[in-house]
């Protein structure tokens, strides 16, 4: 049988009781049990979770989550020696290693930090350790944040090329509406296009609900985080938190369908069929991307998911051609049509789209990113000149490029 590299996300839901805000023992026992199966097995398993804030918050008594950020950071570190503490007694009862990964984008904004984190979490993998990843919010702030753990679970996955990321929740699958609400909500077990989606994902009849009161995610970062993962090949599923057991029945099922190369149709043919007996509990698939259309560098996965943007250049449709085309170019200042923002040289910006160079700003579509070799400010003073007119006009010429080709990246599905 193959095996896989599996990335499991656990919400603050999963191991902490929202009305008690203690730990729920029980679920966190047969989450354990359930992958340490999945590494007996042969399996590669990384664990991102969530919890360490409302651990601290009940240590120190809290029934509401303060808004002040620092008294936010001090209870992540109250709590989250208490969560680790708590995997490592249930984890060694297993004999199972474990190790604790804290970052925050900060400790990957240079390509080589980037690296060395991945080949960190790889080695472990190796070792036959479980990785466990959480975002260091003692001292992450909104500028450095990943977001939500959803996020963050994504960008794990594409770090080490996972295979398939489980969004663990509260209920069984995705829903055109909220289940508990409407009757009629029907389940959706197969998504190969998430832009082709019909489901309601406000607060009030979420089909994954709005967030926990313990916790940050919701319906809207799980897609966001589903989006993510399957641009970078990895099949992602959501399924119910309270039944790990059922990630072992998934994997199953999954191994015993690999290599028949079952078309989209036949994959919700089967799946349902399997459903439908009770062969397979109800769950969610979304299909990572077929491979030609996948990011496949490391590189290029960093640019538009590890680093966070602080500005946008608008471009017009010629250059973007250019920069898409086979033999692609780099961003030379002729094809900038406006700047956004402030930001320094060697920062990360959104790249933004118009159809023609007089199109309004309002219209820019299909963002990109990229790393500068010059600030906003001499950005705007050399947009649209020919590169050999940038030391004329700045007094220096530090490159013809605006951005290398090396240091621009697409999502792979890109439309204008």
């Amino acid at each position: 049988m193959k095996k896989y590299t599996i990335v499991v996300k656990l919400g603050t839901s999963s191991l902490v009781d929202e009305v008690t805000r203690e730990p729920r023992l029980a679920n966190m026992s047969l989450i354990v049990e359930t992958l340490v199966k999945l590494r007996r097995s042969g399996h590669k398993i990384v664990i991102v979770s969530s919890g360490a804030i409302a651990i601290g918050m009940k240590r120190v008594g809290l029934s509401v989550k303060p808004s002040k950020l620092s008294e936010v950071q001090a209870l992540a570190s109250i709590g989250q020696g208490q969560l680790i503490g708590l995997f490592d007694d249930l984890f060694r009862q297993l004999n199972q290693i474990i190790a604790q990964i804290l970052i925050t984008r900060n400790d990957i904004m240079d390509f080589t930090q980037y690296k060395n984190a991945t080949n960190t979490i790889h080695e472990l993998l190796e070792m036959g350790v479980i990785p466990i990843v959480n975002e260091n919010d003692t001292l992450s702030v909104a500028e450095i944040k990943f977001g939500d753990n959803d996020t963050l679970s994504a960008i794990t996955a594409g770090m080490v090329h996972a295979d398939y990321l489980f969004l663990m929740t509260d209920v069984e699958c995705l829903y055109t509406d909220n289940p508990r609400s409407n009757p009629d909500a029907k389940p959706i077990l197969v998504v190969d296009d998430i832009d082709e989606l019909s489901v309601k994902t406000d607060t009030e009849s979420a089909p994954i609900g709005g967030g926990s009161k313990v916790g940050t995610g919701g319906m809207t970062t799980k897609l966001i985080a589903a989006e993510l993962a399957t641009n970078a090949g990895v099949t992602t599923i959501i399924t119910l938190s309270s039944k790990p057991q059922c990630i072992l029945e998934i994997v199953a099922n999954i191994q015993h369908q690999d290599g028949k190369n079952l078309s989209i149709a036949q994959q919700h043919e089967t799946i349902l069929d399997d459903v439908n007996k009770n062969k397979l509990p109800l769950h969610t698939r979304f299909l990572g991307l077929p491979r030609d259309s996948q990011i496949k560098s490391d590189k290029k996965f960093w640019l538009l998911h590890g680093l966070k943007t602080k500005g946008s250049l608008i471009i017009d449709q010629g250059c973007y051609d250019a920069l898409t085309r086979k033999n692609r170019a780099g961003l030379l200042p002729a094809g900038i049509v406006e700047v956004e923002g402030t930001f320094h040289e060697s920062e990360c910006v959104e790249l933004k789209v118009i159809p023609k160079r007089d199109s309004p700003i309002t219209e820019a579509v299909a963002k990109g990113h990229c790393r500068v070799n010059y600030s906003s400010t001499e950005i705007s003073l050399i947009k649209g000149l020919k590169s050999n007119e940038i030391e004329n006009k700045l007094g220096f010429a530090d490159s013809e490029y605006i951005a290398h080709r090396d240091n621009i990246a697409f999502p792979p599905k890109v439309t204008i």
